[in-house]
């Protein structure tokens, strides 16, 4: 997989954007939840008030305050405030106790000072009414002779030397540690909203106005996260469509290069499900990598980092969440691997059996053979779908289970958290901002899974197209090539060439030696298997030879450039192959922007122009897949055309006269004898009649050249040749001949 990698060289920007984009929507989605647990705890609880810090409080109150702080403490504090004067008109409508008493106003922003803070609590807890504080005030007054305990505290407090009321004030600050920090919190934001109360400020006022606020914020965090993660989709997509692209380029230019070696080890069917299915697998996987891959960890340790930062003491839960997710993720992934990499091998063989029986189907019904097909289909079928079910039958299995493991968790959580808010050490919105984080921790972790399950399938498939992508091809240009003369012009040689096919253990041709001068004809015959088309094969590089050379014009094929060697030669294969488009497009195939003369005249060569001319669109008629709407003659005459209208030095014609009739093959030949008098023609024929004046004929036996010359020589000195000879022509016509 990570070989494909590079070749996301080019969208390195795009990838760079997407990543801020989803650091911006796991920032958003992170602080939702802390924007709830704000909501109920500040909005709700503490009427809106946020801060233990006072920002208006009485001067009488500050003073209480004071005796519960050293002197430099409590000068440092009031260095935050500024005294506001009775009957201020500045502020006397915001802050109608002013009619009454003076008052002390927060100085710009809050401030942190720990021991304004405990002071401000000792001061609740000192001068509340409710009972734990009554208990706790009790204590307090245990440590007073019994005549003043009748006394208010904070009198008692004033009373007192600086000395004594300094350790009054550490024995205080000792039994508070004993209460839970959110008791603490609570009593000093209950405090300092009594204190609102008292200075005439509107306390539901204060609390709607930051619910408002708060909901303003999480709409607007959602919105941004909403354009984030359409945004991601859009990139994350277009970066995978790209990959696809180029991966399709990569590997339909890399097959373009192969020779038939390559193709035969791959095979065709396979060949298309690499550079279609399996290309697809591999964008389906990027698009969960950009979307999901690298969202998930950033939410999972996010949500963790706030998790430890709301609750501490419940963190073990998640753990416990992640381990029984972690336990049936690997549990399935051990059961579903098998499988995935077994599917891309069952649509090749569905692909290959499809292909087969589509190609074949005249041969089928011929031969009254649709049952055995169609079973045989159907088992290719049958198998595919059989490992579609396993698989998609587990990962639905797993979105239940999954969605039992979390809402089990949130029961647990609430359970966990109800006793924890009854002892104190938690609020309510932080129970629920903990559900929230716990479920996206929970979340990413499933997903991560989810990817590895699928994971596995498209690795497989990226393997198979890393298989074509690094398959040394055995037939290559020449790293300095040489160039072909211009005095010497299609002279052929062979010189001691064996061959052999890469899977093979013994050669196929054995010391192949001969000339083909230019303007000669040289024929190849043979019993079937001798090794006539392989041994023409290795003229254009199809294959390249195991042992001795092939030298044309003087030079190996092997040191010049296959496109270079290419242009001498005109070649037509055993099978006809058309291309879908028209007459002409087919014909013009090595040469688009070939006049329409030249066709014609190739055309005519071909014998072609009689079957062209009595269609109604003449060569504008449509050519279907394949050729399939013309005959096998028709197709072998338009192939011939084809060759011939590139005026190549060399024609190869590989048993391309074997669907015509014998006046047809007669015309044609004359046609081309008198238009090809300059080339060198190499001819593998099945026939006698089509080879009988070349110039010299091969015969060819278990790829051994068994006899070498003209029809009249090998009659008398080659036994094989004349047993083909006879088998096929009557003494009169070996006479004739």
């Amino acid at each position: 997989m990570f070989k494909l990698f590079h070749y996301l060289k080019k969208d390195l920007k795009t990838i760079f954007l997407l990543l801020c984009l989803l650091g911006v929507q796991a920032a958003c989605d992170l602080s939702l939840p802390e924007y709830t647990s704000k909501i109920i705890n500040v909005g709700i609880q503490q009427q809106g008030i946020e801060e233990t810090i006072p920002k208006v409080i009485r001067k009488s109150q500050m003073e209480e305050i004071g005796l519960l702080q050293d002197e430099e403490d409590y000068k440092k504090v009031l260095s935050h405030y500024e005294l506001i004067q009775k009957n201020d008109k500045t502020y006397i409508k915001k802050y109608p106790i002013l009619k009454k008493e003076e008052i002390y106003l927060l100085k710009g922003d809050f401030f942190e000072e720990k021991g304004f803070e405990e002071a401000i609590l000792t001061h609740a807890f000192l001068t509340s009414s409710t009972k734990e504080n009554q208990k706790f005030q009790k204590e307090i007054q245990s440590y007073f002779p019994e005549p003043l305990r009748q006394m208010e505290i904070l009198d008692l407090l004033g009373q007192l030397p600086k000395e004594q009321r300094q350790n009054f004030q550490k024995e205080i600050h000792k039994k508070l540690k004993d209460f839970p920090e959110t008791i603490m919190t609570s009593s000093v934001i209950q405090s300092i909203a009594k204190e609102y109360e008292e200075v005439g400020l509107n306390l539901e006022q204060m609390q709607s106005q930051y619910i408002f606020l708060s909901g303003l914020k999480m709409l607007g965090l959602a919105l941004i996260s909403m354009l984030a993660i359409i945004l991601v989709s859009l990139l994350g997509s277009r970066i995978a469509s790209s990959l696809a692209k180029r991966l399709r380029e990569a590997q339909f230019k890399k097959v373009l290069s192969f020779s038939k070696a390559e193709y035969k080890k791959f095979g065709i069917s396979s060949l298309i499900t690499r550079s279609t299915n399996d290309i697809q697998q591999v964008q389906m996987m990027m698009v969960m990598l950009f979307r999901i891959v690298f969202y998930a960890p950033v939410i999972a340790l996010g949500g963790l980092f706030k998790v430890l930062n709301t609750a501490p003491s419940m963190t073990y839960i998640i753990g416990l969440g992640i381990v029984c997710v972690m336990t049936i993720v690997i549990t399935l992934f051990l059961f579903v691997m098998p499988k995935f990499q077994r599917l891309q091998k069952l649509v090749d063989r569905l692909n290959q059996v499809t292909r087969e029986i589509l190609t074949g189907i005249p041969v089928i019904r011929a031969f009254n053979n649709q049952e055995h097909e169609e079973k045989r289909f159907e088992k290719a079928n049958k198998d595919l779908k059989k490992a579609h079910l396993f698989v998609g039958r587990t990962m639905n299995l797993m979105m239940p289970t999954m969605m039992f493991i979390m809402n089990s968790l949130c029961v647990f959580i609430v359970w966990k958290g109800a006793h924890a808010i009854d002892d104190g050490l938690i609020q309510v919105g932080d129970m629920l901002a903990f559900i929230q984080y716990s479920m996206q921790i929970i979340m990413a972790f499933l997903m991560i899974s989810m990817f590895s399950i699928l994971f596995p399938r498209a690795n497989v498939s990226a393997k198979r197209i890393v298989e074509v992508l690094s398959e040394e091809v055995t037939v290559l240009d020449p790293e300095k090539p040489k160039e072909f003369g211009r005095r010497v012009k299609g002279c052929v040689e062979f010189k001691n060439v064996s061959f052999r096919y890469p899977d093979s253990d013994e050669d196929v041709l054995t010391d192949i030696t001969f000339t083909a001068q230019k303007g000669t004809t040289t024929a190849f015959i043979g019993s079937t298997g001798s090794g006539k088309s392989t041994l023409i094969n290795l003229i254009p590089r199809l294959y390249d030879v195991t042992k001795g050379e092939i030298l044309v014009d003087g030079i190996n094929v092997k040191d010049v450039l296959q496109k270079e060697l290419h242009k001498k030669i005109g070649f037509v294969p055993q099978k006809g192959i058309l291309f879908s488009g028209t007459i002409a497009s087919n014909i013009k195939f090595g040469k688009a922007d070939m006049d329409d003369e030249t066709m014609i005249e190739a055309a005519k060569i071909a014998q072609a122009e009689e079957f062209i001319e009595q269609k109604k669109e003449k060569y504008n008629s449509s050519i279907s897949q394949g050729g399939s709407n013309v005959s096998g003659g028709q197709k072998q005459r338009l192939s011939i055309a084809r060759a011939v209208a590139m005026h190549p030095e060399i024609y190869i014609f590989d048993d391309s006269f074997s669907a015509l009739d014998f006046k047809t093959d007669h015309a044609l030949r004359q046609a081309l004898f008198s238009a090809t008098e300059d080339a060198t023609i190499f001819i593998v024929a099945q026939r006698i009649n089509t080879i009988l004046h070349a110039d010299q004929i091969v015969v060819l036996n278990e790829g051994k050249i068994v006899g070498i010359g003209t029809h009249q020589t090998l009659l008398k000195t080659c036994d094989i040749y004349r047993e083909i000879a006879e088998s096929q022509l009557s003494k009169e016509e070996l006479e004739n001949a």
